[in-house]
Formats: structure tokens, C-alpha cells, sequence
């Protein structure tokens, strides 16, 4: 990169700054990719029941923890037990493993664990912002040569982080 592009992309970056400060536009960012309105100042989550036809024992506590830990440690928000200005409640509503790939003489190679949730949002601070029953899912593939029972728990980790990721930006990323 040349002297002259590094300049160019400094004035820029600089022009861009001053503009928003003028403009007045006041929102808190933070490096997670979020942004949180400066009058927010709690979150809760309520505990996600698990409605799936199929069950995994601690999916439910994972889930709601790990949407918890998100909102502790990637924002200033405090966490209360319930009527938080970021607001989160939902249920699991999917919970299960079909075929993902098969070999040429019809024997599965792959299975696939997808974890589907339905999520509110409550933002009181913009409720333009609040979704209600909005759905995210997400999977992990495994060897079919393994049974679920003995890898679901680490699956229901990268799932579960993925889901958080999702629905932590669908209501701190206002996408």
C-alpha cells in the first residue's frame, strides 16, 4: 500500500468521524459487533423450555446460560431477572439428526444435528427493533459411524454457540 492510499483511507476514516459527530448519531458501539443504545442498561433472558418432539436433557439450560454469558461479556447491559430494556424469551422447538451424505451404495456417511429455536425480543428502549417468535437454527455434522448419544454434547456446544452468535445480533446488530 502505498504513502498516498494510507493517507487517503486516514482522511476518510476522519471525514466519516466527524460527519457522525455532527449528525448527532448516538449509538454505543463495542468490538463483539453489536451496538447497544446508550439508554439500555439491562438485559434479561428467560429460560428457553425445550418443546422438541425429541429432547436433549441439558440443551435447555445451555441455551439460555449461554445467551446469558453473550450479553454479560459482550455488553455493558446488567443482567436482571426479567423486564431487562433488552428483553429475551423462547422455546426449542427442534431438536434432531437425519442423514447429511451418503455413499454411492446408499450407507450414510454423514448424520446432521439441527437445533432450531423461536426467539421474542422485547427492546424497550426502540421497539421498532422487538421481533416476536423470529426463528433461527443451526447444525453440526458427525460422523454416522458415531452414535449422538456420544457426541451430542459436544455438538449442542457449537450449535448452541452459533444460535447465541445469531440471536445476539439480530437484536444488538439490528439486522
Amino acid at each position: 500500500m502505498t504513502r498516498h492510499n494510507i493517507f487517503f483511507r486516514l482522511v476518510v476514516v476522519a471525514l466519516m468521524a466527524l460527519v457522525s459527530i455532527g449528525c448527532g448519531y448516538k449509538v454505543t458501539y463495542n468490538l463483539s459487533g453489536g451496538s447497544i443504545p446508550p439508554e439500555a442498561k439491562t438485559f434479561s433472558v428467560a429460560y428457553f423450555p425445550n418443546n422438541a418432539p425429541m429432547v436433549a436433557p441439558t440443551l435447555s439450560n445451555v441455551l439460555t446460560e449461554g445467551l446469558r454469558d453473550k450479553f454479560s461479556r459482550q455488553t455493558r447491559l446488567e443482567q436482571v431477572e426479567e423486564g431487562g430494556d433488552f428483553a429475551f424469551e423462547g422455546e426449542i422447538t427442534n431438536y434432531s439428526s437425519t442423514t447429511a451424505s451418503v455413499s454411492s451404495g446408499d450407507y450414510a456417511l454423514q448424520n446432521r444435528l439441527t437445533i432450531t429455536v423461536k426467539v421474542s425480543f422485547q427492546n424497550a428502549i426502540d421497539q421498532t427493533l422487538s421481533f416476536n417468535n423470529k426463528t433461527f437454527s443451526s447444525y453440526a455434522d458427525y460422523d454416522s459411524s458415531q452414535l449422538l448419544i456420544d457426541v451430542q454434547d459436544q455438538l449442542i456446544e457449537e450449535i448452541v454457540k452459533a444460535l447465541v452468535n445469531d440471536i445476539y445480533m439480530a437484536a444488538a446488530g439490528n439486522w
